[in-house]
């Protein structure tokens, strides 16, 4: 049995509302009506954020499939239900404009008596902390978990902060400035084929001006691509412990491998009026020929 099978990737573009919020507007009043018609439209276009993720799992590890919260209606998230894990997460949303994602750090054997890492979500979510000081606290406590990578974000009315820590990286955690990014099951951009590969077809499609419905569909293709990208000496020499025929399927976008494997694709969207596009496939039945589709739309409360 390969040692520690919890792995995600995540593909993102953050470009950041500027400090003022009508700073990207132009003046209506002098522009030509087609003009004016294409400048209000795009608001919808323009994203703050682009972010596509899978959760690959074990497929019969009971879990919530994306839903807000029954004691708090303002967070969107899927919940981990395995026993003992209960009520973690691994990339939520708030209605306040509060986002965290969490991939594992592919190490050969973590320690069993660790603590839960899906709770680093779900506390940021519904935690007061801002996404640079919930990081600092969290970075003090890294020594207690497996190794994991955090995204946290705060989309608000005046600015926009997007924020990363790894345990097994550097001790601080840092500001992201705008751009694209890979997150694996290694650091921040480690250059992985997989990240590359997906990160260049991600990066492809958001270069293009698609609106959303159009953006979640190509983004969706992107996440379920199950090319692999073999060999690889940098995953595989983090995978001391895996078996070749699991770091083999590891090595894909989309993981297919008897009983594990990409269960979950994410799409979120945020556009520059606070809109939200959240939509999920889940896989059902343990059965890669079944899924269901959720969709939820709302806007920030900035």
């Amino acid at each position: 049995m390969d040692p520690d099978l919890h792995m995600c990737i995540i593909f993102f573009k953050f470009d950041p509302r500027p400090a003022s919020k009508n700073a990207y507007r132009l003046e209506m009043q002098t522009l030509h009506p087609f003009v004016k018609q294409l400048v209000q439209v795009l608001p919808l276009l323009q994203m703050r954020l682009i972010l596509a993720a899978n959760r690959d799992e074990l497929y019969n590890r009971p879990s919530k499939a994306a839903d807000f919260w029954g004691s708090n209606s303002e967070i969107l998230s899927g919940v981990d239900m395995e026993e003992g894990k209960e009520g973690g997460s691994w990339l939520g949303i708030s209605k306040r404009g509060k986002l965290a994602a969490l991939t594992n750090y592919l190490e050969g054997w973590p320690n069993p008596d660790a603590q839960g890492r899906g709770s680093l979500v779900t506390n940021y979510l519904a935690d007061n902390l801002d996404s640079f000081a919930y990081l600092r606290k969290v970075s003090s406590e890294g020594h207690l978990y497996n190794g994991f990578n955090l995204l946290t974000a705060d989309f608000r009315a005046n600015e926009d902060t997007l924020c990363y820590y790894g345990n097994k990286g550097s001790s601080e955690p840092i500001h992201l400035k705008a751009g694209i990014y890979g997150l694996s099951n290694s650091l921040l951009e480690t250059p992985w084929k997989k990240l590359q590969h997906g990160k260049q077809l991600f990066t492809s499609v958001v270069s293009r001006m698609l609106p959303p419905d159009g953006l979640v569909q190509e983004l969706m293709h992107i996440l379920k691509n199950c090319e692999l990208n073999t060999p690889d000496p940098a995953q595989e020499s983090q995978g001391v412990g895996y078996s070749k025929a699991m770091l083999r399927a590891l090595s894909a976008v989309c993981v297919r491998s008897p009983g594990y494997g990409t269960r979950t694709n994410t799409i979120i969207l945020i556009d520059q009026e606070g809109n939200v596009n959240f939509t999920e496939h889940n896989m059902l039945n343990c059965d890669i020929n079944q899924w269901s589709t959720n969709s939820f739309h709302f806007k920030l409360q900035e």
